[in-house]
């Protein structure tokens, strides 16, 4: 926790600076703000929100603290300001993930802390999927696959035994691995029935998510909105998009989806002006500000 409690701390001051306010806590005392409202990566367990939470709450930034994971804010950015939160969002940018809330305060939400909760997909699983596939294509174990050429062809390796080689010896950083995502989508829209088979793997993997919440939530039988966010599902590929909302079309028939593309600070500031009872000026304003 503290290296990402340090690295709150310049996020902090920076954000108290660009307002204007830097200096104030040290010299009369006061917080910069009444409520600090962070929505965060990794904070996958309620018990993490509160370690982050506590440590955010000690650098004094303000009189009360609250820290969700980042989905909150993909699903409260993308819902009306006007309205408590209600409805169902799902990420698939780095990782995957899934959260839903309620107006009377009743949430959905899963570990999605990769295989051992029974996650697939998000960009560093399809990466390391495709990265299998291909793996085994050259060396015979399985099927062919584009994927063989073309993973090791996007880092100027001519073949998967080198890219496997510069990745054990991180002679490529491990971090990389997300730029084959896009050639993952590339392989799969070119015809390759390996790759187009991992993207609809993830299709499905959203629509039970979304749905899973919806059901939990008991709002499977009534319209609800569910809020598509991450990398992975705001690039517009068009083989990923039309499985999902034909498979949420089909479990889900009510549910209204919809990409949210709003930065991840938007949807934590709103909850933050959510907890203050903010007037809907506020939030107007706040949205107006991120375009």
């Amino acid at each position: 926790m503290s290296e990402r409690a340090g690295a709150g701390a310049a996020a902090g001051a920076g954000a108290a600076a660009g307002a204007g306010r830097a200096g104030e806590e040290a010299a009369d005392g006061l917080p910069y703000a009444d409520t600090v409202s962070a929505c965060l990566a990794n904070a996958d367990f309620p018990v993490e929100e509160q370690q982050l939470a506590d440590a955010i709450a000690a650098r004094g930034w303000g009189a009360a603290t609250q820290v969700r994971n980042d989905t909150f804010a993909i699903l409260r950015a993308g819902l009306p300001s006007a309205e408590p939160p209600r409805g169902v969002a799902v990420v698939c940018g780095a990782g995957i993930n899934c959260v839903g809330m309620l107006p009377d305060g009743r949430t959905v939400r899963f570990p999605s802390v990769g295989r051992i909760s029974g996650d697939w997909g998000g960009g560093g699983g399809l990466a390391r999927e495709a990265l299998w596939w291909a793996a085994r294509a050259e060396d015979g174990r399985g099927g062919p696959t584009r994927l063989a050429a073309a993973l090791p062809g996007h880092f100027g390796l001519d073949s998967m035994a080198a890219l496997i080689e510069a990745l054990h010896l991180e002679q490529l950083a491990p971090r990389r691995i997300h730029e084959l995502v896009p050639v993952l989508f590339e392989v799969a829209a070119a015809g390759d029935r390996v790759a187009a088979a991992l993207v609809e793997q993830q299709a499905a993997e959203v629509v039970a998510l979304a749905s899973v919440a919806l059901t939990r939530l008991d709002l499977l039988a009534q319209e609800a909105p569910v809020l598509l966010g991450g990398g992975v599902l705001t690039a517009g590929h068009p083989q990923l998009d039309g499985p999902i909302r034909a498979g949420l079309a089909e479990r889900a028939p009510l549910a209204r989806v919809s990409v949210v593309s709003a930065p991840p600070v938007l949807g934590a500031a709103l909850l933050g002006l959510d907890a203050l009872g903010a007037p809907p000026a506020a939030h107007a304003e706040l949205r107006a500000h991120f375009g």
